[in-house]
């Protein structure tokens, strides 16, 4: 990428008696060509403070500047690099008096793949969007303060707006001091979302004494305004304020090409530092109205054919009902039983068995003679009744009678030898 830009700055007093901030480019100094800027808010009181922070600005500074061509990405080795230098010269700077000094920092570089931020303390820095026809003026990033009242508001013990009014608002948890057995680390952010007219806009904690994120936006990306007027206007609203206040202003006119491709480096995990993946927002697409219809379609087609498959009962209702296809069937097969035996009742040929021969008249006693009566008087039955026994034993098994006329002979000449 690269980029046209103008670049501003301002610096006040405030109601301090010495000036504790320092920046670069220095006051007044900035020109088009400058992608580097550092912010410092010193802190010790008397000269400490002022050492503290013109020392880490000066040095970090120098050193990138020293061993990085602005025409190519700017690389965390080389930023860790410059803030270990700063560090070293920081300790070098301390006589071992009892108050230890320290500073913030805020550091800001545009380079081929984008801008690379990175802050220790309360000094913030914004990136800021003007509106278009597709989105409202907003805030695209802002770094978080490492301050008490930042991490009270994280964890839900106080409001935002409590937050700025708080007692201990301005006591910081990340500072750059001389002599640490554990240096501060920086929070790093890679930023590739660069839009012509974007601002950054970095800033001490000074500035923000009597104004909110809301107003800075409001001023900073107002239509019809010069940047001279803005810059201007940030500095009218600060002027009440107590503590020394400090800012850059860089406005993005004209961004040329796509992200560099960088060469890849060390994997993020051994650089030592807290990485910060900024969420932009998009405007939002138009939704397409035939995906829906086709789906509403698929989804209507898959419940039809679920209807007829399952007969529009669930898996559950089919289980707990009854199933009276056995009692159905049982009825019907009754019913088919009762039919069948029917039938059969007319199919097959019943077996008739002949009616009982007509007795003939037994004689009396006086008319028996001979055999019969002395068969009477013994008890012993006639051999014509011992006869007559055989033809119910062979009723049972009568076959089925033949209507042929072999058949009635053969039966008329048998009724001849009987």
């Amino acid at each position: 990428m690269k980029y046209k830009i103008k670049a501003y700055n301002l610096q006040e007093l405030g109601q301090r008696q010495n000036q504790e901030d320092s920046l670069f480019p220095a006051l007044g100094k900035s020109t088009p060509d400058d992608r580097l800027f550092v912010l410092c808010d010193g802190m010790g009181g008397h000269e400490k403070g002022e050492v503290a922070s013109a020392t880490v600005c000066e040095t970090i500074s120098s050193t990138i500047l020293s061993e990085w061509n602005p025409n190519e990405a700017l690389s965390d080795e080389l930023f860790l690099q410059a803030l270990s230098a700063a560090y070293d010269a920081l300790d070098a700077k301390d006589n071992g008096e009892e108050r230890k000094m320290g500073t913030t920092l805020t550091f800001l570089c545009l380079h081929t793949n984008g801008a690379t931020v990175a802050h220790i303390g309360d000094s913030r820095v914004y990136q800021l969007r003007p509106a278009s026809k597709k989105s409202p003026a907003r805030i695209v990033f802002r770094t978080q303060d490492h301050s008490l009242v930042n991490d009270l508001v994280k964890i839900g013990e106080i409001t935002e707006e409590e937050a700025k009014h708080h007692p201990q608002k301005n006591v910081i948890t990340r500072a750059m001091q001389p002599c640490q057995e554990h240096r501060a680390k920086a929070d790093i952010a890679h930023l590739t979302d660069i839009q012509p007219g974007d601002y950054f806009y970095m800033c001490s904690d000074g500035m923000l004494e009597e104004t909110s994120d809301e107003n800075i936006l409001n001023i900073i990306t107002k239509p019809n305004v010069t940047d001279e007027k803005k810059l201007e206007r940030l500095r009218q609203v600060t002027e009440d304020n107590k503590d020394n206040h400090t800012a850059h202003l860089i406005h993005i006119n004209k961004v040329e090409g796509n992200v560099a491709v960088v060469p890849e480096e060390e994997p993020r995990s051994a650089v030592n530092g807290t990485w910060i993946t900024p969420e932009f927002g998009k405007p939002k697409k138009k939704r397409k109205v035939l995906p829906w219809i086709l789906g509403v379609l698929l989804i209507a087609v898959v419940a039809i054919t679920s209807f007829f498959l399952f007969g529009g009962k669930s898996e559950k209702e089919r289980v707990a009902e009854p199933d009276n296809s056995v009692k159905t069937q049982s009825k019907d097969q009754k019913g088919d039983m009762t039919n069948i035996d029917t039938a059969l009742h007319h199919a097959i040929p019943q077996r008739h068995t002949p009616p009982p021969a007509s007795s003939e008249e037994k004689p009396s006693d006086d008319k028996l003679v001979g055999k019969d009566k002395l068969q009477k008087l013994t008890g012993a039955r006639p051999t014509s009744e011992k006869k007559e026994a055989k033809p119910k034993a062979v009723d049972k098994f009568v076959p089925k009678k033949d209507n042929s006329p072999k058949a009635e002979h053969t039966v008329k000449s048998n009724e001849k030898k009987v």
